[in-house]
């Protein structure tokens, strides 16, 4: 598995006293990378499937979804050694669960100690860990073996996030911000860590989602350093975070159903889910934008690190606040590059936001309050108010 991490570059903004800020991102990923252009083919080939019509839908999607690339953990290895995998109908989560378990795990450690590295200071400065992913289940979980892996104290305090789906990192992220805003000086481990390993299965017109995550879905994992008080010299702050709010729609929680099963995870999408979140967002965000005394309809004046859910939501979202072509350009650049990776996702839509924001000759870059936003299973919608402190 391979890891990255972003730069911090010189203290442009100076950071509010006792606000939470990210002082560091990190990333990691499994070595298989997938190109979409070569997708179907391998799938119906590992599936041992012939359907044609079903081929079809699938190459319609890849196309759709805009996805290019995406690393995985899935490989010839695997399916060598577990061939039921690729059988439909076998019990199999104990199998995947072994599978996801080691992967996450490492894929978590990775992408930590590349933001450590990023972020200067001894591992033995983090006080917490948060730590997220919808692709384990186990006792003790795996903010543990993250801790044991780092080499962290037995004093680190740890909180565990389980199947929050694609809200998960911005969730962490509010938990993270409410921890470290608590506690005075304490810097905090955000790593989240996913695979789809544990909802793979053979296609079936029973099934038509399962070509959507086909599709759509990546593997990797994500991390952030986030804490108070940045020290003048050791740490430089990339995005204050102001204010947090997590809401649920009422009614909506069939919309996005996951049910762990003998065979995995089985996910069915409902189709208005686009529709449900364009109703909403705008309701939504102007909970968070009247802090940063921006008038109503002054989204353009705004950064959005949107999670990538699909085309769709972002093609909805952009209607119906009027957002210009390229106020979403670092979640489609996310989306593009490494697919829809759930929790992990956000990650690296800050990534490009901050590469994008450094790009920008001095004076041009006037969006310096910005919403940092995730959908999930509830419908939740998670939003923070945030200040990019890095232009």
């Amino acid at each position: 598995m391979g890891s990255e991490q972003i730069g911090q570059g010189g203290l442009a903004s100076k950071a509010s006293p006792g606000k939470a800020t990210i002082l560091a991102l990190g990333k990691a990923f499994p070595h298989q990378l997938v190109m979409q252009e070569f997708l179907v083919d391998g799938y119906f080939k590992n599936t041992n499937c012939d359907d044609p019509e079903l081929k079809k839908k699938l190459a319609r999607l890849c196309k759709t979804t805009t996805v290019k690339t995406r690393y995985v953990v899935m490989s010839d290895e695997i399916l060598k050694k577990y061939p039921e995998l690729a059988i439909e109908g076998c019990p199999t989560i104990k199998q995947r669960l072994d599978i996801c378990n080691e992967a996450v795990t490492q894929m978590a450690i990775e992408a930590s100690r590349a933001c450590i590295k990023k972020w200067g200071r001894s591992v033995s400065d983090i006080t917490h860990i948060v730590y997220v992913s919808s692709s384990e289940a186990r006792l003790p979980g795996g903010d543990l073996y993250l801790a044991r892996g780092l080499g962290l104290s037995p004093e680190t305090q740890r909180v565990m996030l389980y199947f929050s789906g694609c809200s998960g990192g911005v969730a962490g992220l509010r938990v993270a911000k409410d921890i470290a805003e608590n506690n005075p000086g304490s810097r905090v481990l955000l790593a989240t860590s996913e695979t789809t390993i544990i909802g793979f299965k053979p296609p079936s017109v029973d099934r038509p989602y399962d070509l959507v995550g086909v599709a759509l879905f990546g593997d990797g994992a994500g991390a952030m350093i986030i804490g108070t008080d940045p020290a003048p010299v050791t740490e430089s702050p990339l995005f204050e975070l102001h204010t947090a709010i997590q809401n649920f729609l009422p009614d909506t929680e069939k919309t996005i159903d996951g049910r762990l099963t003998e065979e995995g995870i089985s996910f069915t999408l409902a189709r208005e889910l686009p529709q449900i979140i364009e109703d909403n967002i705008e309701g939504f965000c102007q909970k968070l934008i009247g802090v940063a005394g921006l008038a109503h309809k002054d989204y353009n004046k705004m950064f959005w690190a949107v999670h990538p859910g699909g085309p769709a939501i972002l093609n909805r979202m952009e209607k119906r606040l009027d957002l210009l072509p390229d106020k979403l350009n670092a979640s489609r650049r996310a989306l593009m590059d490494y697919g829809n990776a759930s929790s992990n996702t956000i990650v690296y839509v800050l990534e490009y936001m901050l590469e994008e924001s450094r790009k920008m000759k001095a004076g041009e870059a006037d969006c310096d309050w910005g919403l940092i936003l995730a959908f999930g299973p509830g419908i939740t919608f998670e939003g923070i108010l945030a200040r990019n402190l890095a232009i």
